[in-house]
């Protein structure tokens, strides 16, 4: 299982924070990763669930797959958006919802938080609540959603069995996961984990499928289907990125679980 020491992790956040900030204020910049309208489209994003929001959030879009395809959200529920980023996922989920509903939109990156409340604010989206934190403390009481969705984020996050804990923490009983998130065939090097720009990338901090799923399950979590794989990488532009994708056996897998 990948847990980073504390001395690394301050360090891994920051370059993801870097990273995901430049996404934010810079969108059109080009990235090693798909990212804006033509990745939604990509990764299987209905287009006129997109036409429903801003395109400002659409624009710096970073996610890795459609974890909608779970189809969990009802009308009236406490959603959870872990690593909303500028409101792509959180804003569907708000349509999702309606009024009667609440979502949560949980970033780290302030740049993205700022760009989540503009968004909101020019749907309506009284609904919407941005949390500045991150999945390894997520600051929300316990069971306080219905559902948790996520989209391209625990990748990133050092210490991923500690964040399944906390996910399962603040989902009611009965309350469902849904996420989207990088996978491999082959294991990374130690070597490559820490070095904590590489996290930022998308690839050295994920691990096997196997073990991501074992890792929710041993959180609590029962009833963990894989829906779906995509071949995500190969949507890069970058020649580089897709080779190292390819050689690990890199892809994005749908998934959904449930708190019993």
């Amino acid at each position: 299982m990948v847990a980073v020491v504390s001395d690394k992790k301050e360090f891994i956040f920051q370059a993801v924070q870097e990273m995901y900030t430049d996404v934010a204020k810079c969108p059109g910049k080009g990235f090693h990763f798909p990212t804006g309208r033509l990745a939604c489209l990509f990764v299987g994003y209905p287009a006129a669930q997109l036409d429903e929001i801003p395109d400002s959030a659409v624009e710096s879009f970073a996610g890795v797959g459609y974890p909608f395809a779970a189809n969990v959200i009802r009308e009236g529920a406490a959603v959870l958006d872990i690593g909303s980023g500028s409101g792509t996922d959180a804003l569907i989920a708000c349509n999702l919802v309606a009024a009667r509903g609440r979502v949560y939109g949980l970033d780290m990156t302030e740049a993205m938080q700022e760009k989540l409340r503009a968004n909101a604010a020019k749907i309506g989206a009284a609904q919407l609540k941005p949390v500045l934190g991150n999945a390894e403390e997520i600051p929300l009481p316990d069971e306080a959603a219905d559902v948790a969705t996520s989209n391209g984020v625990i990748n990133l996050v050092p210490d991923k069995p500690r964040a399944f804990r906390e996910i399962f923490r603040v989902l009611r009983r009965g309350g469902s996961l849904q996420l989207a998130d990088i996978v491999l065939a082959k294991p990374i090097s130690e070597k490559s984990r820490e070095n904590p720009r590489l996290w930022a990338e998308c690839i050295v901090g994920a691990v096997k499928e196997d073990e991501y799923l074992d890792m929710i399950r041993s959180a609590g979590f029962s009833d963990v289907q894989a829906i779906s794989h995509l071949d995500y990488f190969s949507g890069s532009s970058n020649a580089d990125t897709r080779k190292v994708a390819r050689s690990f056996g890199t892809q994005t897998v749908v998934l959904r679980a449930r708190k019993p």
